[in-house]
């Protein structure tokens, strides 16, 4: 049964302020339920921008490339001209650990909406895991 089927014709001693909707209606979600004739607007695409671990091992090895090419002199220069500690620095260098394959997934990682697949943390711990094939049985490839 559609609205048009439900709703009685207006009579003449129908009250003025009250009108009569017909049609299909929408529910918009507010801080109040209203009821509208036009229908919502589609959802955005979700947003998406490169992972933080993507961008702190691609940040290691442009550190790692400014120390091979002697623009800095060694990681506690690198952490000085950066304003980082030297154990944050060496943190991020050592993402550089992890298997070529994996480092190539973790540059492809993207955040949508803001959530990140994987945690750095986590993948320092995979990076220490030991050998490549260790790491590799060690990654847990976000889905």
């Amino acid at each position: 049964m559609t609205l048009d089927q439900q709703q009685p014709a207006p009579t003449e001693d129908a009250p003025k302020d009250r009108h009569i909707l017909t049609g299909t209606l929408f529910r918009r979600r507010s801080s109040r339920v209203t009821l509208s004739e036009t229908p919502p607007p589609p959802k955005p695409e979700p947003v998406r921008r490169p992972a933080k671990v993507a961008r702190m091992l691609a940040l290691a090895h442009h550190l790692q490339s400014a120390i091979d090419r002697g623009l800095v002199a060694d990681r506690a220069a690198v952490a000085r001209k950066l304003g980082l500690t030297r154990a944050r620095v060496t943190q991020l260098l050592d993402l550089l650990l992890l298997a070529p394959d994996l480092q190539v997934a973790v540059l492809g990682l993207e955040a949508v909406d803001g959530a990140e697949p994987m945690s750095e943390r986590a993948l320092r711990a995979v990076a220490h895991a030991g050998s490549w094939v260790e790491q590799r049985a060690r990654f847990d490839f976000p889905r």
